[in-house]
């Protein structure tokens, strides 16, 4: 997700220094931006910060070592659930630098194509300056009020993401045990109004047994557990339980960088 929104965003005529912990995967980003050696080299002198990481932890280890100057506008756009924003904003704080939660709906193909949705969250002083880094990566901005609102509207999409994709292949894995072919529960849906594109796209993966990472098992597995653990005891989130059920024993069965589409392999007990 981070190298085709930094692309877009050098795209966009923006200056851009880029920095990952693992220098290859930064390399293929040197003809539109300078790839430096460091996260504090990254930062030197920059007026604004973009996140893009697995995890809290992750970001937290970057923005750390970036060090940014005092005032520095910080676009946290990884999601890493509720927690961990509250901790990144108090990292932000004590470094004196402006805080924007802004997780991103999308995966690979829409951040390649500059079509993410941006869920801000922050100070509305922090607009002018996020929203050309915004618009170049999204078709999208929606601003949300204080920071840790982005984050927590990320979770509560999340969570129908995981159910879709869950009941998708419980009913296509339901239709094979019955003795149908899997391929008429999504034909019988298409055009209707219990049709959803989501289903076809995850679907079709799950049909063909072919599962090209858009967004890998092993971080939807990460989001899942976000969910449930933002849900805690108020709501019984049973959807996203089921659907982090069948990814961890995906992951487990060694698919965790295929498409969180592979759950799939969980539910019709593949081995």
């Amino acid at each position: 997700m981070g190298a085709p929104m930094a692309a877009n965003i050098a795209k966009a005529g923006l200056d851009v220094r880029v920095w990952n912990r693992t220098r290859e995967k930064a390399e293929p980003l040197s003809d539109v931006a300078a790839v430096a050696d460091s996260a504090a080299s990254a930062a030197d002198g920059a007026d604004t910060l973009v996140t893009m990481l697995a995890d809290g932890p992750a970001v937290a280890e970057a923005f750390e070592a970036a060090s940014p100057a005092s005032g520095t506008l910080w676009l946290q756009m990884s999601t890493v659930g509720l927690d961990w924003t509250d901790r990144l904003a108090a990292l932000a704080e004590q470094a004196g630098v402006v805080f924007v939660d802004a997780p991103v709906l999308g995966t690979r193909q829409p951040a390649e194509q500059a079509q993410l949705q941006v869920l801000a969250s922050g100070p509305e002083e922090a607009r002018p300056k996020a929203t050309p880094v915004f618009d170049a990566v999204a078709i999208k901005t929606q601003w949300l009020g204080p920071a840790g609102n982005g984050s927590r509207l990320k979770l509560v999409l999340n969570a129908w993401v995981l159910a879709l994709t869950n009941g998708t292949a419980e009913s296509l894995g339901l239709a094979r045990a019955l003795g149908l072919d899997p391929a008429l529960f999504l034909e019988t849906i298409e055009g209707g109004g219990l049709d959803v594109g989501y289903a076809h796209v995850k679907g079709g993966a799950m049909l063909s047994g072919e599962y090209p990472p858009a967004f890998p098992a092993a971080l939807a597995a990460k989001d899942a557990r976000l969910v449930v653990e933002a849900a805690a005891e108020d709501v019984d989130v049973a959807g996203a339980k089921a659907a982090l059920a069948h990814l961890e024993a995906a992951v487990e069965a060694g698919h965790g960088d295929e498409d969180m589409a592979a759950l799939y392999r969980a539910v019709v007990k593949e081995r």
